[in-house]
């Protein structure tokens, strides 16, 4: 209970003093966009650390080194838990983009922040801005800003490792080119949804997979490339969950 209650306290403080730094940020966006990224990165990653802290996760990270440092990539996680960006995002090296649900937009300040971490906003009900976002995160990724995505398209609830990935998640890498990191979280649904309302200190792991390179792999594994790094991951998840 004490933690659930610090960490929301936390949050909506960290959201209400920080309006003067977005304001900051907004000016010096106008004048130079990627220190605006870059400075959106760290405040954020530094009060996602505090969160962590609070509520008691451990991480223990495996194969950070296959990330790469000098290009946008496309991360590809499965997807447990609202702590999963929590988790993942003060790992990230450069700008990344989440691709959320559009109706976080409507939570005041955070909305603000996930803007200036260039967020993206799925509209589930309308194919066409779906597609739109598509192109849009194409754009930023060949424009050095990498973007992460959960094909499942919602947490898996289930006892499966996995449910099924959405084969146009992976449209991003097709059509830009970038890598794509496969990223596997274990144990982030009992930090908070085995038990809501309450978080419990829980130890969880984090493992970033070799990339994957489309150009290197053969005709059929590039058209069923939503299953084969859904391979990747689950073999991954299964491994770590018994480890």
């Amino acid at each position: 209970m004490i933690r659930t209650i610090l960490a929301v306290l936390f949050v909506v403080l960290f959201l209400i003093v920080s309006i003067p730094i977005q304001l900051v940020l907004f000016i010096i966006g106008k004048f130079n966009p990627m220190a605006k990224k870059k400075g959106s990165l760290a405040i954020v990653s530094w009060a996602f650390n505090v969160v962590i802290f609070i509520s008691g996760i451990k991480r223990t990270v495996i194969g950070e080194e296959n990330v790469p440092k000098d290009q946008a990539v496309l991360y590809v996680g499965n997807h447990r838990s609202i702590f999963d960006i929590v988790l993942a995002y003060p790992r990230v090296p450069n700008p990344t983009g989440f691709i959320a649900k559009k109706e976080i937009l409507k939570v005041p300040l955070l909305n603000i922040w996930m803007i200036f971490m260039d967020c993206l906003f799925l509209d589930r009900s309308d194919i066409r801005k779906g597609l739109e976002m598509v192109l849009t995160a194409i754009d930023k990724v060949k424009n050095g800003i990498s973007i992460f995505i959960y094909p499942e398209g919602t947490r898996n609830k289930t006892e499966a490792p996995l449910g099924e990935f959405h084969k146009g998640s992976f449209k991003i890498a097709q059509k830009s080119g970038c890598p794509i990191i496969p990223v596997v979280i274990n144990h982030s649904d009992e930090i908070f949804e085995k038990h809501i309302p309450f978080i419990r200190g829980t130890k969880v792991t984090i493992e970033y997979c070799k990339p994957v390179i489309l150009s290197d792999l053969s005709k059929e594994d590039q058209r069923n490339i939503d299953q084969y790094v859904k391979n990747i991951i689950e073999e991954t998840y299964i491994k770590n969950q018994r480890g």
